[in-house]
């Protein structure tokens, strides 16, 4: 009985997986086209991430997980 409904359970969680493609809700319009843009993004442009919102760290300078030196000016307070 048990297998038969976790069966139904994943053909259920299948069939709530339908894709289409992004646009407006009923009666709206898309943003306005940037002032500076040669053509207006489309959904899909508009939902990927900018590369300053996920910088490289490759300015990091420990490579690998080790002791940071020694501070001279860490102080404990007084």
């Amino acid at each position: 009985m048990s297998r038969v409904l976790a069966a139904l359970l994943l053909i259920a969680l299948a069939a709530c997986g339908a894709r289409r493609d992004l646009a407006p809700a009923e009666g709206n319009k898309l943003p306005p086209k940037p002032a500076q843009a040669v053509t207006a993004p489309t959904p899909e442009e508009m939902l990927e991430v900018p590369a300053q919102a996920e910088p490289d760290r490759v300015n990091d300078p420990l490579r690998r997980s080790q002791d940071r030196p020694e501070d001279p000016f860490d102080l404990p307070p007084l």
